[in-house]
């Protein structure tokens, strides 16, 4: 038998060895999934039972192997709100609380009353369902495309008890936009990385769907085709609210422009980097 403790280090020092570079917060996080406890070492010297062992040591194996943790632990966080997470979906990150932070921030300024919101490329639904948690009286609608990520997304809906609506539908096809229409804000974090970012994907992240992640050779083919395609499914005076890539504000923000909207701002996310602009729809923008 080994103690939890041991157990642990063993744990840690083989993460280390494959370079994983949060090694001892994996291993928390496997112990902590494996033992339904919130402090699993709080008793050390316990002994682990054989099941355990074999539990804790195929979950290490997989994240050697380069599975994202994630994945292992088939849920992760995002603001304060769990979701569910798997090989098909992309991982919700800290990096796109800062979307969540401006439509809160729109909707507050602009004292618009019962939201409409529009989410597209939703993925698990971590945007839409979190914003639809924290908008008392609004409705949210989240497109997404993917079957598998699809699967998710009404998963998550009924885990977090949502009352967001589903679309099954490609956001980059036109005849989709003209089904919906009359939306306060329109949100979108796409896939923004260039082919050059592509190439060079740490080994978890390729766990990731590449369709996910892929925005064509500079990062921008999802901005290009659906700022045209949606804008007039905002109401005038509405706003669009969307995520880039590093070094792509200047590019996204034109683009915008090029569609009618006023840039009201570019939001940095917590390591500082601008990752986030809001825009609103003019009086002229109907074309």
């Amino acid at each position: 038998m080994v103690s939890r403790i041991e157990l642990y280090k063993n744990c840690v020092r083989k993460l280390n060895s494959y370079g994983i570079t949060d090694a001892e917060f994996d291993a928390m996080c496997i112990f902590q999934d494996v033992f339904r406890e919130r402090n699993p070492l709080f008793k050390p010297n316990e002994d682990v039972d054989s099941p355990h062992i074999y539990k804790i040591y195929d979950d290490i194996g997989f994240r050697c192997d380069g599975k994202p943790l994630q994945y292992i632990l088939g849920v992760w966080d995002f603001w304060k709100y769990t979701f569910r997470v798997g090989e098909g979906v992309l991982i919700p990150r800290p990096d796109t609380e800062t979307l969540i932070e401006n439509v809160l921030d729109t909707v507050k300024k602009n004292q618009i009353k019962a939201p409409k919101i529009l989410d597209l490329c939703s993925g698990s639904g971590c945007i839409a369902i979190t914003l639809d948690k924290e908008l008392f009286d609004s409705a949210v609608y989240a497109v997404e495309n993917s079957d598998k990520a699809f699967e998710y997304l009404e998963e998550n809906i009924k885990l977090n008890n949502s009352g967001v609506t589903a679309v099954k539908a490609d956001a980059l096809v036109p005849g989709n936009a003209d089904k919906y229409g009359d939306f306060d804000i329109i949100v979108s974090n796409p896939p923004y990385l260039t082919a050059d970012e592509m190439n060079s994907l740490q080994k978890e992240v390729q766990a990731e769907p590449a369709e996910a992640l892929f925005g064509g050779k500079d990062g921008l083919d999802f901005y290009r085709k659906i700022t045209p395609i949606w804008k007039n499914s905002l109401k005038t005076g509405g706003f669009f609210c969307y995520e880039f890539g590093m070094g792509q504000d200047s590019a996204v923000g034109e683009i915008l422009k090029q569609n009618g909207f006023d840039i009201l701002k570019f939001s940095q996310d917590g390591g500082g980097i601008i990752r986030t602009v809001t825009a609103k729809k003019t009086e002229d923008n109907n074309g």
